[in-house]
């Protein structure tokens, strides 16, 4: 299927590792111009060269914190200016996981504070910089990248991605009538970079198998394995897309089905 994304313009946070640099990838190969930010210029450096490697693409990376307002407007601003406008923003830096994630008596209120500043406020921060942008052709998509943890409990940092179903739904109320899209996707356990060294660290604590690692990780998934992040940014390229033109407002899971609620 042509997703109709050629040419067209996106921004994407946390661009430089994991689910965001899969968008990139995913986009990119669709003939999406593109645009990250990240914290650090070394890993930008290197998915801007991987990018350019897999897809032919060159794309404007841009050192940025989203938890800094200045920092945003000035990302967005050089983003839009390189780019020609912006269509498309993809929200997705984040500590993966959240930051407290033990119990209530360990909890650590600032480190709470850090989560919802970079997740939560940090997304709106970019919304609202890239807003009159997404709004100037009468077109646009916002797609949010939250986590499956807003649909479960288990880690009081999961809150945040509750949140930012509430604040999808919102601005999908506020900027539907001017032509812009809003939806969030909820990935559960993805494989990133982040993905080996982690179970080769528990496989070596627990003195099992890496393979028995993943298959503990697995055994509450539907499709009993990890999902991988191209998969996520397949479903974030057709939200980007026209052909996904009457959906909006929605929280969508990524996660191979795992968890056992129904969503009506």
């Amino acid at each position: 299927m042509d997703l109709d994304l050629c040419g067209k313009r996106a921004v994407i946070t946390g661009g430089s590792r994991g689910i965001g640099k899969s968008i990139a990838i995913v986009l990119a190969t669709e003939g999406v111009e593109i645009a990250i930010c990240g914290r650090n210029k070394d890993s930008l450096d290197q998915a801007s060269a991987d990018i350019l490697n897999e897809t032919g693409k060159s794309i404007l990376t841009v050192v940025a914190d989203t938890t800094d307002t200045a920092s945003v407007e000035s990302f967005i601003s050089a983003a839009a200016d390189h780019l020609g406008g912006i269509d498309i923003l993809v929200n997705n830096a984040a500590a993966p996981g959240g930051l407290v994630m033990g119990p209530l008596n360990t909890a650590d209120p600032d480190e709470l504070l850090a989560d919802i500043d970079t997740k939560v406020v940090g997304y709106m921060r970019v919304a609202k910089a890239a807003e009159p942008f997404l709004k100037e052709g009468g077109w646009g998509r916002i797609i949010n990248i939250g986590g499956l943890a807003a649909r479960s409990g288990g880690a009081i940092s999961g809150m945040r991605n509750l949140a930012l179903s509430h604040f999808t739904k919102t601005l999908s109320n506020e900027l539907g009538p001017q032509g812009v899209n809003v939806n969030i996707i909820h990935p559960g356990a993805t494989r990133t970079e982040r993905t080996d060294p982690m179970n080769q660290a528990q496989a070596k604590e627990k003195n099992v198998s890496i393979k028995e690692v993943e298959e503990a990780a697995s055994a509450g998934i539907d499709i009993r394995r990890i999902v991988e992040s191209e998969e996520v940014a397949f479903l974030a390229a057709f939200l980007a897309s026209p052909k996904a033109s009457a959906i909006t407002g929605e929280s969508i899971a990524a996660g191979g089905g795992a968890g056992s609620a129904v969503f009506q």
